[in-house]
Order: C-alpha cells, then structure tokens, then sequence
C-alpha cells in the first residue's frame, strides 16, 4: 500500500487540505473558504464552528479529488493562522464566542492600560513580543471580560483557551487533547519563553486563569489520534503542528542558525533562525520560539510588514495603473532608469523595523520624467526595501551572517521584483517550486515523527534563484535614496 501524509493549513481567509507521497512531495489540494465577520467597528471574528467543519470537509474533498484510498493515509499534520484565538466549554467542545482573528484590535485598551502601568518592558523580555492586542493574551482577556459567565466557569476547570491549532486539535482528537505546539504558545504574549512553560505574572496580569491554557507540545510531539469525527475507519496521528509562518520556515528547510525566509503576501512575515538560545532586540524585530523538534528548540527573530502585495492591490483597485499584478514586471522593467522616485507605503504607519504607526505614505522624488512605470516600478522596488530593512536588522541584532534569502508567496513570480530583491540584499535569493509551504512545513513535520519521510525529504523541492547583479556603488545610492524617502514619512 501506498503512504501519504495529510495536511491541513487552516489559514486566515480559509482551510486547505494537502495530500503528499512517500516522497514529501505534494500531490492535491481542496480548499474552502469561512466568512469573515466584521463589525462597525472593524472588528474581526472567524466562526470556529464553521472553520472546524470546514477541516473535516476539505479532507474529504483532497481524498475524493485524489482519487485514493483513505486507509492510506499515516498522518496528520497542521499549520494555522497563528494569534487569531479562541475559548470553549471543556465537557461540550463549543466555543462560548467567535474566535478573535489576529488583525483585530479590541485588546487595545486592555494593552494600554498594563503599558500605563509600566508592564510593557516585562512583557517584552518575558516573552520576545512587544505589548500589543495583535497576540492572544489581550484577546483571550476581552473575552474573558466581556463574554458573560466564562471568568467564572474558567475559575471551575470549565474553559479551555488558545488558538486555532489547540480548538482544531482538541475538537479532531478522540480523547480531546488540550495541546498546543512551542511556536504557537511563543506567539500567544502568555508565555515564558525564557523558561519554556506558561507564565503565572503574565496569566495574572491579562486576568487568564492557568487552568484554561493548553499543554505545551512539541511541534512533532504526540497530538492525540483522530478519525475525523467518524470518517476515516481506523484513526491516524496527528504528528506535526505549527504556526504557519514557522512551518513555511521549515518547509523551506531553514533548520541552521542564519537561515532566512521571506513569506510575499498581502503583507509579509521575515523569519531568520538563530538556534538554541534567544536575542532580545532593539533593532525592530521580534524573538519567538520557531519550533521544538527532535526534542530541541530553536528560537527566530521576525519581522512583520504590512504592505507588500498590498501595494499592488492599490495599484490596480485604487489609482488604476494595472489590471492585474502580471503587468507589472514588463511596465518596471520599461521603466525610466534615470527617474529616482520612491514610493513609502507607510498607508496605515510602518511596520518592522520601524514601528511608526504616525507615519503616512507618500511618494517622494519626483519628477517630470516620473510617470506610469516609473510608479509601478517604485511600488515593486518598495517592497524589495522593505524586506532589506528587516533582513538588516535581523543580521545586525543576532550577528549571524545571512547567506542567502529563501522565499515564498505570489509576488515570487516577478523575476523583475526577485532580481531586484537579490540585488539590494547582494545575497542569493531562492524560490521553491512550491507555494504551499506552510502546509508542507506541517506535513514534514508530521512525516519525519511517524517515519515515513527522513532528512533527505528537504530534497523534494526544487529552487530557481537570482544572484545579485547590480554595483554595489549603485546599489548603496538606491538604498540610501530609500532611507531618506523613509525619514521624510516620519516627520
């Protein structure tokens, strides 16, 4: 009989399931989308309901789609959307509300008033993160706040908390399994990960009781088993869970301190692994747990944008210079090489390393000679920058040399874009053959602990990559043009 390995990556706007062979190599994919539900406040809830449902669906749908035999599968592994959080009633397994996604700020006034109180320095070197209700604990504190009774009921032994990997695993696994992996509690602002367990001050101050929180596992440690909810006839292991930016961190093989990746999306999530030991920076990025594997933790330093692909959404839904993001390649590379405009698109502040929530976009530098493809190759230069901003200031911070930048995502596709990104870095910058890397992270995980893949699993991805071409003269001109359009949005 044949061998696979199922994945799920449960991410923001919806569930993926992936199939892949005895090789690591990915087979099929099926995928549905959840409502997102905003309110007139902007905020943002996912129905944990409903993405639960969807996983067992999506399963389903990779299996039928396949066309394999669903006896055949040996196990189970998870990415998920980290810092979107949710709480449930521990007897029944219902959440008692909507799960709190990442992008929603309601925890704002909660973090203010513990920022007053002069804890955010604390929170910062207890756990890697700055004090902001983007993480759990100021989520998982609103509801424990504002949903009527679950304080109480938490009090009891009654509610279980934490993100979607621990709701997923508990609600899958025959005998309920309260877990969650390394790299999802490191993001959660709840935990030590100095000491490597759950932090009392921390639960004390967001007003968590400890007893909700999950078990810490590791990320290739044992889940539980699960027949998703009665389908498949024997159940199988989930074996491998993660957060998604950690498990496309080692679906890129990224295993070596110094090893780096890049995730192009709407926004972006830089990742560079610095081994055993943490590094606390003052540089702009952030230090999180990437996994517990093979009985060993690694830690990495993170940087988080907020407009990367974005800036070419704008460019096509809002001044209309494209109609799609597969113009822009041709149109820079027209593009006038004397004009130096740059475009900042700081529209709703900066992100790493800068951290300027004040700031606004703009477009600076021009002149008579800047027109549509000089706009359109400022909008793709701009997200090279911004990725060399953060890459610099990793290197700077864990004083590791960075060999070279692995990436992945949609934007990856411009050979114009990637050219330029190698160029400014002056390092390689390779790209798999894959984009599912969050699901692949996730599906090596779980097939290195059931022994179905070994090291050389690594091998299944091919890579193109781009070597750095320009001066270097004209390279540190671009650069500082680029510092100083910077400095000019944060006066």
């Amino acid at each position: 009989m044949s061998k696979y390995i199922l994945s799920i990556d449960q991410s923001t706007q919806g569930t993926k399931a992936l199939l892949f062979d005895e090789r690591g190599a990915p087979l099929c994919r099926a995928d549905r989308p959840h409502r997102q539900i905003v309110n007139e406040k902007g905020w943002v809830e996912h129905d944990p309901e409903e993405i639960l449902a969807n996983t067992v669906q999506v399963a389903k749908d990779v299996v039928e789609k396949a066309g394999i035999d669903k006896n055949e599968i040996a196990a189970l592994g998870i990415s998920n959307q980290r810092e979107t959080s949710v709480a449930w009633d521990r007897a029944t397994g219902k959440s008692v509300f909507n799960a709190i996604v990442w992008q929603c700020a309601r925890g704002a006034a909660i973090c203010e008033e513990l920022e007053k109180q002069g804890y955010a320095e604390m929170v910062r070197k207890t756990t890697g993160l700055q004090l902001s209700p983007y993480f759990p604990a100021a989520k998982l504190a609103w509801i424990m706040h504002n949903v009527e009774g679950v304080v109480e009921r938490a009090r009891h032994g009654e509610i279980c908390a934490g993100t979607i990997d621990s709701w997923l695993v508990y609600n899958l696994s025959g005998d309920h399994r309260h877990c969650t992996d390394y790299s999802n509690a490191s993001r959660t602002q709840l935990f030590n990960i100095n000491t490597l367990a759950w932090d009392d001050e921390l639960l004390e101050l967001f007003g968590i009781d400890p007893a909700c929180m999950a078990k810490v596992t590791d990320s290739d440690g044992d889940f539980g088993e699960t027949d998703f909810m009665g389908w498949l006839d024997n159940p199988i292991p989930i074996r491998g869970v993660l957060g998604d930016s950690h498990a496309a961190l080692f679906g890129q093989g990224c295993l070596e301190p110094g090893m780096t990746k890049a995730t192009y999306g709407t926004g972006s999530s830089i990742m560079m692994n610095i081994g055993v030991k943490p590094v606390f920076s003052d540089l702009g990025v952030v230090t999180s747990l990437a996994w517990k594997i093979g009985g060993k933790v690694n830690y990495v330093l993170e940087g988080n944008i907020n407009y990367t692909g974005a800036v070419i959404t704008w460019l096509r839904d809002d001044l209309k210079l494209i109609g799609g993001p597969g113009e822009t390649e041709a149109l820079a590379r027209g593009a006038n090489t004397g004009d130096s405009c740059y475009l900042v698109p700081a529209f709703s502040g900066l992100g790493a390393p800068y951290w300027d929530s004040s700031a606004r976009a703009a477009i600076v530098g021009m002149s008579r000679t800047t027109g549509k493809k000089e706009i359109v190759r400022a909008a793709l230069d701009c997200i090279a920058y911004q990725i060399t901003d953060v890459v610099k200031a990793m290197g700077q911070s864990a004083g590791v040399p960075i060999a070279e930048l692995r990436v992945d995502g949609g934007p990856t596709r411009n050979g114009y874009l990637m050219q330029f990104q190698s160029d400014m870095l002056g390092i390689p910058v390779r790209i798999p053959d894959s984009e599912e890397l969050s699901g692949i992270g996730a599906a090596w995980a779980a097939g290195l602990a059931c022994g179905l893949y070994h090291g050389d699993v690594f091998k299944a991805l091919k890579h193109i990559a781009y070597a750095p071409e320009m001066a270097a003269e004209v390279r540190d001109e671009k650069y500082t043009g680029w510092q100083d359009a910077v400095r000019r949005v944060r006066l």
